[in-house]
């Protein structure tokens, strides 16, 4: 061994660095709970001070000045990567699409909230293939309007603009994205361990007659729809449409939506494959130091302009590829088309008879015209029979499919931004869209003394602390902070389809909204029902906090609106029913993974902490929470009491831990050999996780009886508050 290589032998750099050197604790003990989704983006990895506020920076953001330099951007071809027929549009609409096509309506992950294209696996993914030059054209911009829009906002903005330049009407924008500076680990992509792997493979997404695995949306690992080529490569139009349906079913688009986004995106622009894909190098993410986080660098010739290559398939969809115009539909539906190959290999359609005029023009010479194609996913549009009565429509009524693409459009690339509060600039649409899960505004303040009034009358109600909490809990526990829906603003728990969820529990909640409703109609100042369902969960938890010789006052904030069933998407608010709820120590059935790891992405979902879960799940066992009033976890001889008692017991060896079966357990006393109490999977993980045991035992300390208490009031109104995006 030389020197040099001993050297790098010894370096701790080398094996602390580099990822792959060393084997992490979770390759060790692949079964324990990773807690890392939790503090994905502590505050370590951002670069702005504490106190930065991207809603006021964006306040002082020249936005007209902004749009200026974008309509500029568009047209200004650079040598390094020439634009096609001298515009960007298309390249910066399919880095927009791709930003937001990501998004799944299952769980609210993915999308253009985030600007996670940025980062690793998004910036390499196959199907993104580019669309790092996409945002190193936008960098200029961005460097100059710096922190007053985010790279999230921007990439948004740029394919807003690219459109308008050719001729849409745009429905509106709306900022308001932030930036993470981190990859996303939370986001689940896929078992396989392949790019573009068939789907017939043993990782497959896919079981049964073509299921797709939930939450997954698209059909393949790394790609952000479906297969332009067919299923798995193979074309077929008919079995494309069905993998399209669901899949922006999944992006929650329906049919209509579905062929206006495939049309709308395929009116403009290309797609490259005009070469060999085994000359292109690395995707970013693999390249070498000095690309400088370019990939797919060609090794071999040009590799820009008429000879690029990305997706493989070689060709515009329409004659004037940088217009807006209906010449989408012209092209599809008055020509038969056949299958032929790109130069790069990729199967696609292309026209038996066309015009020469009909054809669009070379890239980089307008004097040459070159044949025109379909993707196997556009060939859907004219075969499969709904889609085709669709696209007629659109074809005879231009009109129409603009406004019907731009709304689809606008929904796209907003779906993950939240409720309208959180909008902001000066083009956000003043129509209101259901997808957005409209609240109505009050125009009312509760008082400190018309507060303590409500909570008096709550309490001599006749409802019982744990109806109370359990009752606001479930009101709050669907919000998901991936796309910011859910929550206890609008008390959709009242509506349909959230009032009949097994886990709300729907006897109990009757019972408590008609208490509620008759106190609302008896107080002698507005109220609403969204602030009474909270309101008595704080009053009942002051209850509770009392009881253990506490005096405490729960913060609570009014103003919360009361949604109606017509402001409710049935069916969009489906997605959010919970499965399950380690908070109250629920599961609607078994499952494949186990109950703490479901706890662990809910409470992800619900953007806590490792400590906040912890000392939430700790609080709800001694108050009684459970559903059904199951008495697993609940490790207290004081009931009811907001006490510390669960750790304590759970972290005193005068027990033992004894498995009655996969997710039930004895707590027994090692003296009497008696059964003390009965816990799940979830309750245990706090002992047995050296993390959660290490909260555990911080909070079971006769020292930190208060300081558990204060936390929890601080976690549960993070929770009760998740969703408030109308106050700052």
């Amino acid at each position: 061994m030389d020197n040099k290589t001993a050297s790098h032998e010894l370096c701790p750099a080398l094996s602390g660095a580099n990822a792959t050197a060393r084997h992490t604790e979770h390759q060790w003990w692949p079964n324990s709970l990773n807690l890392d989704i939790l503090h994905q983006h502590d505050s370590k990895t951002d670069p702005f001070d504490a106190n930065f506020d991207y809603k006021e920076a964006f306040k002082q953001l020249d936005y007209q000045a902004l749009k200026s330099d974008l309509q500029v951007l568009m047209t200004e071809s650079k040598s390094w990567w020439p634009a096609d027929w001298g515009h960007y549009g298309g390249l910066m609409i399919r880095m927009a699409w791709h930003a937001a096509g990501t998004y799944r309506v299952a769980d609210g992950r993915g999308g253009a909230n985030t600007g996670n294209q940025r980062f690793a696996p998004l910036n390499s993914w196959p199907d993104n293939g580019n669309l790092d030059k996409a945002r190193r054209l936008l960098w200029p911009i961005k460097k100059k309007y710096g922190n007053k829009i985010s790279w999230a906002d921007l990439m948004i903005l740029a394919g807003n603009v690219a459109y308008e330049t050719m001729g849409l009407k745009t429905f509106g924008f709306a900022g308001g994205r932030e930036d993470i500076w981190h990859p996303e680990k939370d986001i689940y992509w896929g078992s396989e361990k392949q790019w573009l792997a068939p789907t017939k493979n043993q990782d497959s997404r896919y079981s049964g007659s073509r299921e797709l695995d939930n939450p997954l949306a698209a059909v393949m690992m790394g790609l952000i729809y479906v297969n332009p080529e067919g299923v798995d490569g193979n074309p077929d139009p008919l079995k494309t449409a069905q993998d399209m349906r669901v899949t922006f079913a999944r992006m929650a688009m329906n049919d209509e939506e579905t062929v206006a986004l495939t049309a709308g995106g395929h009116t403009v622009g290309k797609a490259h494959g005009n070469g060999d894909t085994k000359n292109l190098g690395p995707e970013p993410e693999g390249a070498d130091l000095h690309e400088q986080g370019f990939g797919w660098v060609n090794q071999n010739g040009r590799g820009v302009g008429r000879d690029t290559v990305t997706s493989g398939i070689e060709g515009a969809w329409t004659t004037e590829p940088t217009k807006w115009d209906n010449g989408y539909f012209h092209m599809l539906l008055n020509h038969e088309w056949q299958l032929t190959k790109s130069p790069a290999g990729a199967w696609q359609w292309e026209p038996i008879d066309i015009k020469e005029e009909d054809k669009p023009s070379d890239v980089e010479d307008p004097n040459i015209r070159c044949m025109p194609m379909m993707t196997d996913a556009d060939m859907a549009l004219k075969e499969d029979p709904e889609y085709r009565k669709i696209s007629e429509k659109f074809y005879a009524d231009p009109e129409y499919f603009s406004d019907v693409f731009a709304r689809a459009w606008f929904k796209l690339t907003h779906r993950d931004l939240g409720p309208k509060s959180r909008y902001l600039g000066p083009e956000v649409p003043a129509e209101e869209l259901i997808w957005q899960d409209p609240i109505p505004p009050t125009q009312y303040l509760l008082t400190e003394q018309q507060q303590q009034q409500l909570k008096q009358q709550i309490l001599q109600s006749g409802l019982n602390q744990a109806e109370l909490i359990a009752t606001a809990w479930d009101s709050a526990r669907t919000f998901r902070a991936s796309d910011f829906r859910g929550g206890a603003n609008g008390a959709r728990i009242r509506l349909a389809p959230q009032n009949e969820w097994p886990g709300n529990e729907p006897v109990r909640l009757q019972k408590v909204l008609s208490v509620l409703e008759q106190i609302q109609a008896s107080f002698t100042e507005p109220v609403t029902m969204a602030d009474l369902i909270v309101l008595g969960g704080n009053a009942a938890i002051e209850q509770a906090a009392l009881n253990a010789g506490v005096k405490i006052q729960v913060p609570f904030l009014p103003g919360r609106g009361d949604a109606t069933q017509e402001m409710t998407d049935v069916d969009s608010f489906a997605v959010l029913e919970p499965i399950h709820d380690a908070f109250r120590n629920w599961l609607k059935s078994d499952y494949a993974v186990q109950p703490e790891e479901l706890m662990i992405e809910r409470a992800q979902l619900l953007g806590l902490t490792a400590k906040e879960m912890t000392v939430l799940i700790g609080g709800l066992r001694v108050l009684d929470t459970n559903h059904g009033q199951s008495q697993h976890g609940v490790l207290t001889d004081n009931v009811g009491v907001l006490s510390n008692d669960f750790f304590v017991n759970l972290t005193d060896m005068a027990y033992t831990w004894q498995p009655k079966d996969e997710n039930s357990y004895d707590i027994v006393e090692r003296q009497s050999n008696k059964v003390r109490w009965t816990a799940t999977r979830v309750d245990l993980v706090f002992g047995s996780n050296s993390v959660l045991r290490a909260y555990s035992e911080f909070y079971a300390q006769d020292d930190n009886k208060q300081k558990f208490i204060d936390d929890f009031i601080q976690a549960w109104c993070k929770v009760m508050n998740a969703d408030r995006f109308d106050v700052s």
